[in-house]
C-alpha cells in the first residue's frame, strides 16, 4: 500500500502586481525529511535558504524521491475573473500536474475509511490557510499556519516562492522602471510611488491598483 502526501500553498495573493502561484509537493508518507533540513514556512526563511532547499528538492525529483509542481495565473486572469478564482484555478491545475508527473492517482474511498485502510495510492492533500482541493480528493485537510506546520506544505510554499520571485526578476527587465526585481510585485511605498509617476503596466493587476489612483 501506497499513501502520499501532497502539500498545497500559495504565493502572490496580494501583491500589485504579477501572477499568483500555487505550489503542490508529493511525497511518499515515510519521507525522509533529514534530506531537506529547513524546510518551514517559505517567509521564514531567507533567499539564500530557500534557493538552497529548491536546489535540493529538484535533486531529489530528478531521484524520483519527491515530485512537485507551481502552476499560475496571471494578472490579466487576476483582473478577469478575481484572485480566488484564479488561485483554485491554478491550484486545480497544479494538483493534476503533480499527480501526472508522480504517476499516483487519488483512489476513490469513502469519507469515514480509516486513514491505515485507505489502500494502495491513497492521496492526503493538506492545503495551508483556507485553501481546498477540488472534492474529488475527499481526504483532504486545510490547516492554519499549515506550512509551518506540516513540512509537505513549508516545501510546497518554497517552491512556489523561488518560482515566483525567480519570474519576476525575469519579469523586471520587459518592465524597466518599476523595481520589480526588488519588490516583486508587492505594494510597498517604492513601488506605489513609481505607479503615480509611470502608470499601471499590462504585468499589473488593474483591480488592484485601482485605489493607489483614487483621490
Amino acid at each position: 500500500m501506497d499513501t502520499w502526501h501532497i502539500g498545497i500553498d500559495e504565493v502572490g495573493r496580494g501583491p500589485l502586481a504579477g501572477p499568483v502561484m500555487v505550489g503542490a509537493a508529493l511525497v511518499p508518507e515515510d519521507f525522509d525529511w533529514s534530506l531537506l533540513p529547513g524546510v518551514t514556512d517559505s517567509k521564514k526563511l531567507s533567499q539564500k535558504k530557500r534557493e538552497s532547499i529548491y536546489g535540493a528538492a529538484e535533486v531529489l525529483q530528478s531521484e524520483g524521491k519527491l515530485f512537485y509542481v507551481v502552476a499560475g495565473e496571471s494578472a490579466a486572469t487576476i483582473d478577469e475573473i478575481g484572485i480566488v478564482p484564479a488561485i483554485q484555478k491554478a491550484l486545480g491545475r497544479a494538483l493534476s500536474e503533480v499527480l501526472e508527473k508522480s504517476n499516483a492517482h487519488p483512489r476513490p474511498v469513502l469519507e469515514n475509511i480509516p486513514r491505515a485502510l485507505l489502500g494502495a495510492d491513497a492521496v492526503m492533500v493538506k492545503l495551508d490557510g483556507g485553501l481546498k482541493a477540488p472534492a474529488e480528493f475527499p481526504h483532504q485537510e486545510t490547516i492554519i499556519k499549515g506550512d509551518a506546520k506540516e513540512s509537505v506544505i513549508g516545501l510546497a510554499s518554497i517552491v512556489a516562492k523561488v518560482t515566483r520571485d525567480r519570474e519576476m526578476v525575469a519579469v523586471a527587465r520587459r518592465y524597466p522602471g518599476f523595481g520589480l526585481a526588488a519588490h516583486k510585485g508587492y505594494g510597498t511605498a517604492a513601488h506605489r510611488e513609481v505607479l503615480m509617476k509611470l502608470g499601471i503596466s499590462k504585468i499589473h493587476r488593474q483591480s488592484f491598483c485601482r485605489n493607489i489612483f483614487r483621490k
